[in-house]
């Protein structure tokens, strides 16, 4: 009956907790030699990665044992900040306002930032359904060019150069420096103050030298990025608040 339960069960499955407001994803790891816990600020998801020959039942107590330091997890999740007509966001460090316009008959989609009684609004101009989608492209693209003449900077002053660079959803970093020279951000670093931006830029670039986190590697960051500190400590204490932007309730 024991073997069965273990052999019917699949390699992850959901498990559903009374008193949370998400279920526990259970993943079964062939390499895992204990159960371990975490919570997703990014993906917004509590995890549990046991070993592979786990009963549910065990699963389910060692995470009611933990209920209370969960449910702490989740509560420090930030609220999602979907991308909705009049919502606020962050654009470059600083409060914007949306306005979709859902204007039906502009036959070209337009997106304008203006200052309006000095605040910053970002106008989307066009189908109310597509709004979201567009303005997502938008800041990509401000995000790219940004993240393009940061880098190139940065190169310029460490003496090398890099093969290309993408602009990705990412979750696990916000950028990231391959071998082969090519360097990946997270799009929503638009959304964060321009220091951080630049320090992720920075840091990465500084990879093409050093792809580690040596004493001589920061000394690389610290040459291109006097400020980099700076730019680290915010990600360190409010960086978790971009992935919630453009996130589903």
């Amino acid at each position: 009956m024991f073997s069965h339960a273990l052999k019917s069960t699949p390699s992850s499955f959901d498990l559903p907790m009374a008193g949370l407001d998400r279920p526990v994803q259970v993943r079964r790891s062939n390499r895992a030699r204990r159960m371990t816990l975490r919570v997703s600020h990014t993906q917004r998801s509590i995890q549990l990665t046991v070993p592979k020959r786990t009963h549910p039942f065990q699963a389910d107590a060692f995470v009611t044992k933990h209920i209370d330091w969960l449910q702490e997890q989740i509560d420090d999740i930030p609220l999602p900040r979907p991308f909705t007509d009049r919502a606020e966001i962050m654009f470059r460090g600083e409060p914007c306002l949306l306005v979709f316009t859902g204007d039906e008959k502009v036959r070209r989609n337009k997106i304008r930032l203006v200052i309006e009684e000095g605040k910053s609004v970002i106008y989307v101009e066009g189908s109310a359904e597509r709004a979201p989608t567009l303005l997502l492209d938008w800041l990509k693209k401000q995000a790219r060019t940004e993240l393009q003449s940061r880098c190139e900077h940065h190169a310029k002053n460490l003496g090398v150069s890099f093969k290309r660079l993408a602009v990705r959803d990412q979750t696990s970093r916000w950028g990231s420096c391959s071998t082969t020279g090519t360097l990946s951000f997270s799009w929503r670093l638009i959304l964060a103050p321009q220091v951080v931006l630049d320090y992720v830029a920075a840091h990465e670039v500084s990879h093409i030298r050093e792809m580690n986190h040596s004493a001589n590697f920061w000394a690389l960051v610290l040459q291109t990025m006097p400020e980099m500190e700076k730019g680290r400590s915010w990600l360190s204490k409010k960086g978790t608040v971009l992935h919630s932007y453009g996130a589903e309730l």
